[in-house]
């Protein structure tokens, strides 16, 4: 094994063949950006824009990340969306009403979140009702739930300044220059960080004898990347900064790729996935993962109705419809298999971009929102049969 030894052209074809199911949604993406961009006179590209796409993708993005790990272990939750328009109903409640500090607010939202996930996932760890019932059951309690909190008065502005900032605001800086200098030393710092894990873990991959790119093309997928990083940054640099929806979404992405890569639990999610009886001979307790993947999913919700009401500026009835669709077509068009075992959450963020690049350049187009979702469905699909015919070949 080690070093790959075919020509550079060569190694260039067999390694997309060989992952032409990890590549596909990075070539899907670039075309789908490249489409728009030539449709909107290079709009869709512009600072503002790109900016814009990153705060309106942040709820979507959370709401998937959980959605992965529940979908890794062969279950599913279809009430994401309304308890998220819920939990974002009690934040606007609690800081308008009741005058709760926004950040005390979060968290309360967050631990009903937490709640929700507890009692979802007892009822099909414990009792035995399959997740599909359970969540199609939450999802109408919710929906209700959320009527029943805005009956009285209806949409809820959010005067919190706090509290909005964090889909519509930018980091701050420490200069007053057209440049955003603090954006363009985080993009420095995760280049360079990038290159020294993609490094790591190529040195490792070598010490135990397995097969890694060339050297030249290593070093090409290294400048390619950090270009693309540093194109992203420099053009957020160039209007306001990055924004906090970015660094929440980098948060929650960092935990998440830590847990299901370095601990334990990962390894117990993944385990599950391929095989749950294989699982629990092994000595795993497959119901409490389980009731720990139904509760992490409920808390990413939580926060994704808290994303999505400061983007928003508001509460309101209708939030969480449709929610649930984009997180569970972001995580498989992000590459998690239909038959579970397999998926990665950074996968999933480029899903999400996906589907919120559609809408996004759908909108800056004015296509109809009815035609939107005709081609939305008619990418998932695709995502899905793509994904069922590579892998049994």
């Amino acid at each position: 094994m080690g070093e790959n030894k075919q020509g550079l052209g060569q190694e260039i074809v067999t390694l997309l063949k060989t992952n032409i199911r990890d590549y596909m949604m990075y070539i899907a993406l670039v075309v789908i950006m490249t489409f728009f961009a030539i449709k909107t006179g290079g709009g869709f590209l512009g600072a503002r824009n790109i900016a814009n796409l990153i705060n309106q993708a942040g709820y979507v993005a959370v709401m998937a990340i959980g959605m992965t790990i529940i979908l890794i272990i062969v279950h599913i939750d279809l009430s994401v969306g309304y308890v998220a328009g819920f939990c974002g109903a009690i934040a606007a409640i609690l800081m308008t009403k009741y005058n709760v500090n926004e950040w005390v607010a979060i968290v309360v939202v967050l631990c009903i979140g937490l709640l929700i996930g507890l009692y979802q996932g007892l009822l099909v760890t414990r009792v035995g009702v399959p997740a599909f019932v359970t969540t199609l059951a939450g999802m109408f309690i919710f929906r209700g739930l959320l009527n029943l909190t805005l009956q009285e008065t209806g949409t809820i502005i959010i005067p919190n300044e706090g509290f909005n900032a964090l889909s519509n605001g930018f980091i701050p800086d420490f200069t007053d220059g057209d440049i955003h200098m603090l954006t363009l030393i985080i993009g420095i710092v995760l280049a360079v960080l990038m290159a020294f894990s993609e490094i790591k873990t190529r040195r490792n991959k070598l010490k135990y004898n397995f097969e890694v790119l060339s050297t030249p093309l290593f070093i090409v997928k290294l400048i390619a990347v950090s270009a693309i990083i540093m194109v992203i940054i420099w053009t957020l640099a160039s209007y306001q900064g990055l924004p906090w929806t970015a660094v929440i979404v980098g948060v929650v992405l960092f935990v998440y790729n830590y847990m299901l890569n370095k601990t334990k639990l990962g390894r117990a999610i993944y385990g599950i996935g391929g095989n749950a009886q294989a699982a629990e001979l092994s000595g795993i307790n497959v119901k409490k993962v389980t009731l720990f993947a139904f509760c992490s999913v409920s808390v990413m919700a939580a926060l994704g109705g808290v994303l999505y009401a400061s983007r928003l500026q508001s509460a309101t009835p209708t939030a969480g419809l449709g929610f649930e669709m984009d997180a569970i077509a972001s995580s498989y068009i992000g590459g998690v298999a239909v038959s579970g075992g397999i998926g990665r959450v950074t996968n999933t963020i480029i899903g999400a971009l996906v589907i919120m690049s559609l809408t996004n350049g759908m909108n800056l187009m004015g296509v109809d929102i009815s035609y939107q979702y005709i081609v939305k469905g008619i990418i998932f699909i695709i995502a899905v049969a793509f994904d069922v015919r590579t892998r049994k070949k």
